[in-house]
């Protein structure tokens, strides 16, 4: 990882060390990931590191943050000045899977974050990923039934968790299969399953 980050600013180098972390996680187990690790990673000393970061938890928080906001910014441009409901959602399904195979290792740490027994302030914030992302689903949702788009009888909820889930499930066969890329083959015909489940009969 050619950075240079001996000679980055302070808001650069908090970049660089996440952006580090994203792309070991890729590659290593997340639980395994240690500070030493992530400066090896960098061409630093720890030291360097925890000028920037007071602990490992702070990094791990400053991930799941830069992983939210990049996310959600990507489903947002996705789905924006799209007029249905479903075409948007459609969008948004399609945005996510090229975002994990450009970042694979954005659901190794989700599913690490969310798998752990213990509170963490990166599990929060995981957890807050998944809310504001499931707001998002359920507007469109509703839009979509006032719209005759979605079917009346479809749970609104229920609908923005299998929405969720059904990526969930690509990343995790992908992962298996130790070809990431596959989703990208893959995802156009699950979420034409999935939009018929929900879709008007009308």
């Amino acid at each position: 990882m050619d950075t240079h980050p001996k000679h980055l600013p302070a808001d650069e180098r908090r970049a660089v060390t996440i952006g580090a972390v994203v792309e070991l996680a890729g590659s290593v187990n997340p639980s395994e990931i240690t500070t030493a690790a992530i400066a090896k990673h960098m061409n630093v000393t720890q030291g360097a590191l925890f000028r920037h970061f007071p602990s490992k938890d702070a990094i791990w928080r400053a991930a799941m943050e830069w992983m939210a906001e990049r996310l959600l910014g990507r489903i947002d441009h996705a789905a924006q000045g799209i007029d249905s409901p479903v075409a948007a959602l459609r969008a948004m399904f399609m945005s996510h899977v090229e975002f994990v195979i450009e970042h694979p290792g954005v659901p190794r740490m989700m599913f690490g974050e969310l798998q752990r027994a213990e509170a963490s302030p990166a599990k929060d914030m995981a957890r807050t990923l998944i809310r504001r992302y499931g707001d998002r689903l359920r507007a469109l949702l509703e839009r979509g039934k006032a719209g005759g788009e979605i079917a009346p009888e479809v749970d609104v909820e229920a609908a923005a968790t299998l929405f969720i889930g059904t990526i969930q499930g690509l990343v995790m066969q992908s992962m298996l299969s130790g070809d990431i890329g596959r989703m990208r083959a893959e995802a156009p015909g699950v979420f034409a399953i999935y939009q018929r489940g929900i879709a008007s009969r009308k």
